[in-house]
Protein backbone atom coordinates (compact mmCIF):
# COMPACT_ATOMS: atom_id res chain seq x y z
CA UNK A 1 0.00 0.00 0.00
CA UNK A 2 1.48 3.35 -1.01
CA UNK A 3 2.29 5.72 2.35
CA UNK A 4 0.64 8.88 2.91
CA UNK A 5 2.99 10.57 1.06
CA UNK A 6 2.95 8.69 -2.57
CA UNK A 7 -0.85 8.92 -2.01
CA UNK A 8 -0.60 12.45 -2.39
CA UNK A 9 2.06 12.29 -5.22
CA UNK A 10 -0.49 10.55 -7.19
CA UNK A 11 -3.44 12.78 -6.58
CA UNK A 12 -1.11 15.57 -7.76
CA UNK A 13 -0.82 13.93 -10.84
CA UNK A 14 -3.99 13.19 -11.21
CA UNK A 15 -4.90 16.29 -10.66
CA UNK A 16 -2.91 17.79 -13.30
CA UNK A 17 -3.95 15.22 -15.48
CA UNK A 18 -7.78 16.20 -14.98
CA UNK A 19 -6.53 19.92 -15.10
CA UNK A 20 -5.10 19.90 -18.15
CA UNK A 21 -7.85 17.82 -19.88
CA UNK A 22 -10.01 20.56 -18.73
CA UNK A 23 -8.00 23.05 -20.29
CA UNK A 24 -8.05 21.95 -23.79
CA UNK A 25 -11.96 19.97 -23.59
CA UNK A 26 -13.33 21.14 -27.06
CA UNK A 27 -10.10 22.56 -28.35
CA UNK A 28 -9.06 21.88 -31.78
CA UNK A 29 -5.52 21.46 -31.96
CA UNK A 30 -5.46 24.40 -33.99
CA UNK A 31 -7.21 26.56 -31.26
CA UNK A 32 -4.59 24.81 -29.30
CA UNK A 33 -1.55 25.64 -31.02
CA UNK A 34 -2.88 29.20 -31.17
CA UNK A 35 -3.99 30.31 -27.71
CA UNK A 36 -0.92 30.83 -25.52
CA UNK A 37 -2.70 30.67 -22.44
CA UNK A 38 -4.03 27.50 -22.67
CA UNK A 39 -0.76 26.26 -23.93
CA UNK A 40 1.10 27.74 -21.35
CA UNK A 41 -1.09 26.05 -18.55
CA UNK A 42 -1.01 23.10 -20.41
CA UNK A 43 2.80 23.08 -20.04
CA UNK A 44 2.44 23.77 -16.45
CA UNK A 45 0.44 21.03 -15.58
CA UNK A 46 2.99 18.78 -17.25
CA UNK A 47 6.20 20.08 -15.56
CA UNK A 48 4.20 19.66 -12.12
CA UNK A 49 3.05 15.89 -13.56
CA UNK A 50 7.41 15.10 -14.27
CA UNK A 51 8.63 16.71 -10.60
CA UNK A 52 5.89 14.74 -8.63
CA UNK A 53 6.54 11.64 -10.84
CA UNK A 54 10.07 11.99 -9.52
CA UNK A 55 9.65 11.68 -5.95
CA UNK A 56 7.44 8.99 -6.35
CA UNK A 57 9.68 5.44 -4.97
CA UNK A 58 10.80 3.24 -7.62
CA UNK A 59 8.44 0.40 -6.19
CA UNK A 60 5.53 2.02 -6.78
CA UNK A 61 6.82 2.65 -10.70
CA UNK A 62 7.67 -1.32 -11.08
CA UNK A 63 3.81 -2.39 -9.94
CA UNK A 64 3.00 -0.63 -13.20
CA UNK A 65 6.01 -0.80 -16.30
CA UNK A 66 3.68 -0.01 -18.79
CA UNK A 67 3.78 3.77 -17.32
CA UNK A 68 7.25 5.16 -18.83
CA UNK A 69 8.34 7.11 -15.54
CA UNK A 70 11.46 8.09 -17.21
CA UNK A 71 10.64 9.58 -20.03
CA UNK A 72 7.87 11.44 -17.54
CA UNK A 73 10.85 12.50 -15.55
CA UNK A 74 12.46 13.63 -18.29
CA UNK A 75 10.67 15.64 -19.65
CA UNK A 76 10.36 18.46 -17.31
CA UNK A 77 13.85 18.97 -18.48
CA UNK A 78 12.90 20.00 -21.80
CA UNK A 79 10.09 21.96 -20.04
CA UNK A 80 12.64 23.57 -18.01
CA UNK A 81 15.64 24.27 -19.63
CA UNK A 82 15.13 23.62 -23.61
CA UNK A 83 11.66 25.72 -23.07
CA UNK A 84 12.09 27.63 -26.39
CA UNK A 85 12.11 24.02 -27.90
CA UNK A 86 8.99 23.06 -26.69
CA UNK A 87 6.31 23.17 -29.43
CA UNK A 88 2.57 22.88 -28.92
CA UNK A 89 2.58 19.47 -30.83
CA UNK A 90 5.28 18.54 -28.58
CA UNK A 91 3.14 18.98 -25.56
Amino acid sequence: MPSEQSRAALYDIAHRIDLADHFITGMTYEAFRDDLRTLYAVTRCLEIISEVSRRLPSELKQRDPSIAWRDMAAAGNIYRHEYEDVEAQQV
